[in-house]
């Protein structure tokens, strides 16, 4: 069984629904997974000891919130080099921020990621259950390659 961190920063609770759903896509297909809220994570060993990563944020005002950018030089400092990634948020009107978690995982950290990040205004509107059940499922997928 591989271990699957998912850290998420939120405003009004939507962003760590999804990260849930996420979790639960990961458990579904067997692996174990850890959801995070960003202002737990100190220091890069507490990234230690996971085979994969999403991190996850909703956007604000066209970007992701402080705590997130904060984490992310946390998260360049465990050398997450090959490691399988995937980045989601949440959003009103513009979603930013999870294709800029996206793109820092894939060109700065230079991780494995998933195919696309994962956009959703909210959980509960157009099969977004699912398709953050699926996205979970997608990374567990790609820890098995």
């Amino acid at each position: 069984m591989r271990k699957v961190l998912i850290v998420f920063a939120s405003r009004t609770g939507e962003t760590q629904t999804i990260a849930d759903l996420i979790g639960e896509g990961v458990r579904m297909a067997g692996h174990q997974a850890d959801v995070v809220n960003v202002k737990n994570i100190k220091s890069e060993a507490d990234l230690a000891a996971y085979d994969g990563y999403v991190f996850g944020s909703a956007t604000y005002h066209g970007d992701m919130l402080q705590a997130m950018k904060t984490f992310l030089f946390i998260a360049e400092k465990a050398r997450l080099e090959g490691k399988v990634g995937g980045a989601f948020g949440s959003f009103g009107w513009s979603g930013e921020a999870n294709d800029r978690i996206y793109q820092t995982m894939k060109n700065i950290f230079n991780m494995n990621m998933v195919a696309d990040c994962l956009r959703l205004k909210t959980s509960s509107l157009g099969g977004g259950v699912q398709m953050a059940q699926e996205y979970g499922r997608q990374l567990a997928q790609k820890l098995s390659e």
